[in-house]
């Protein structure tokens, strides 16, 4: 099996296919055209994580956790009224937080049910711990949720990895400590899961790496989720930072690296379905992944406005032409791409392989310059095939980086094991820095797919002829 989340599905059951075509967490292939809308209707949460600060209102993170508008079931229902009118390529609502779903399972369903009247072609989504999961499979089931995230850390049983993890849970109205809260935790997410299976539900389950604590773990996580039927894995980088505020990061506890959670990913993925695109969204994330509109659709922009007036703005008909034409450039685009993506043991025809970082605003296409750039994705090459590896943020974009420093610094040092950029324009300066760096930057692939150039432009390095046909 992958360890990527490919675009190609085609090897899985038609049904299967069918659920995650135009899901973009799912499908690494549909994040790329498709945006979702997380609402935070949920502020409770019923478990303490030590890599968890839910803070509020807090605009300039991107993370799990924070929202800046906290909003009420009829609330959220507008909200996905008025911005599925506005975004066309939205196809999912999610409820992520800012606390746990099912630790707000009124709020949650009631709004599952009124975005279900009045939007019947999104796809419902939810996030949660899995404390509560096997209580609520019946209100899933009935509500036609059929994507679940679980977030599980460890399977270890005797609580010893989980309680170092997680300082306390809240169950059966009480609050429980230690080894013990951590048994119970893992005990329910393993049940939780086991019956969403049996109820066709895919299942996310999403894996934070902190690095001494769980690391060296991972793979035994992986190993179960594939033991259950879990869909895919996602490895996430614990964001550590002292002014996050979060228990893990006030004693020391360091960011997990790209290259880090490139080795975890390398040791899961032997046994598991890898999600390598997550960007590890606010609880109000409102877009692609990658991008992030929520602060264009605050609760003023839907003040006053009855659901008839919403349901008009919607408007169903348009856009489902929209997303027939989505459809239309995927297949292209994929008929470019096929053929170019490999397991990693296929990539090359002599084992040596670079690292290509891409710059992209959406569509599977390189079609961002670098000076704005606020991520990369990184893939690895040969001259056989490619495979998504997963994405870099950078912490600002080249072109306004900080008075009085080299803006290019922090990106070198994100690119450190990069051996090539495609980009869609970069000036002169910054490409003889790359170079005097041992980067290649090449723009000579501007505005064209991202999998079949990274294959050509690896093969350039390589001195081939980068047009061969792939075997």
């Amino acid at each position: 099996m992958s360890c990527s989340s490919s675009g190609n599905e085609s090897f899985m059951p038609e049904d299967i296919q069918a659920k995650i075509h135009n899901h973009p967490c799912y499908s690494e292939g549909a994040h790329h055209h498709y945006a979702r809308i997380h609402v935070a209707v949920a502020p409770a949460c019923n478990i303490q994580c030590n890599y968890c600060n839910r803070k509020y209102d807090c605009s300039n993170e991107s993370r799990p956790g924070v929202t800046s508008e906290r909003l009420s079931p009829e609330e959220a229902a507008k909200k996905v009224l008025l911005v599925g009118g506005e975004v066309q390529r939205m196809s999912v609502l999610g409820i992520a937080g800012p606390g746990d779903a099912l630790a707000n399972p009124k709020k949650t369903f009631e709004t599952f049910g009124m975005v279900r009247e009045f939007a019947p072609d999104l796809k419902l989504c939810l996030s949660t711990n899995g404390l509560e999961l096997p209580n609520f499979i019946d209100e899933m089931v009935e509500y036609n949720i059929d994507h679940i995230t679980v977030t599980i850390n460890s399977v270890d049983e005797t609580g010893e990895i989980g309680s170092q993890i997680y300082p306390w849970i809240f169950h059966n109205n009480k609050r429980i400590y230690g080894k013990e809260a951590a048994q119970i935790l893992l005990e329910n997410q393993l049940e939780g899961m086991k019956k969403c299976v049996e109820k066709g539900i895919l299942i996310k389950a999403n894996s934070v790496l902190i690095p001494g604590i769980n690391d060296k773990h991972l793979p035994e996580v992986s190993k179960k989720l594939k033991e259950i039927g879990v869909f895919l894995h996602n490895i996430m980088p614990i964001l550590s930072e002292p002014e996050f505020g979060t228990a893990f990061a006030l004693a020391g506890v360091p960011s997990a690296t790209d290259q880090e959670q490139m080795a975890v990913q390398e040791a899961c993925g032997m046994d598991m379905k890898l999600m390598q695109h997550c960007r590890q969204c606010r609880a109000d994330a409102v877009g692609l992944i990658g991008e992030d509109r929520g602060a264009e659709f605050t609760k003023d922009t839907f003040a006053g406005l009855s659901f008839d007036e919403l349901q008009i703005k919607y408007d169903l008909e348009a856009r489902q032409a929209a997303q027939a034409k989505i459809e239309e450039f995927r297949f292209f685009l994929d008929q470019a791409n096929d053929r170019v993506r490999k397991e990693k043991e296929e990539l090359s025809s002599n084992g040596v392989t670079i690292l290509v970082a891409v710059t992209t605003a959406g569509e599977g296409m390189i079609n961002q310059h670098f000076g704005s750039v606020k991520e990369f994705l990184i893939y690895e090459a040969g001259d056989k095939g490619i495979r998504f590896i997963h994405h870099r943020k950078v912490d600002y974009e080249y072109c306004a980086g900080p008075d009085g420093t080299n803006p290019l610094q922090p990106i070198l040092e994100k690119l450190k094991d990069v051996q090539m950029i495609l980009t869609a324009k970069i000036g002169g300066c910054p490409q003889d820095d790359l170079k005097a760096a041992g980067i290649i930057a090449d723009q000579s692939y501007a505005y064209e797919p991202i999998e079949i150039s990274v294959l050509k432009a690896s093969r350039k390095y390589f001195g081939m002829d980068e047009n061969a046909e792939v075997n």
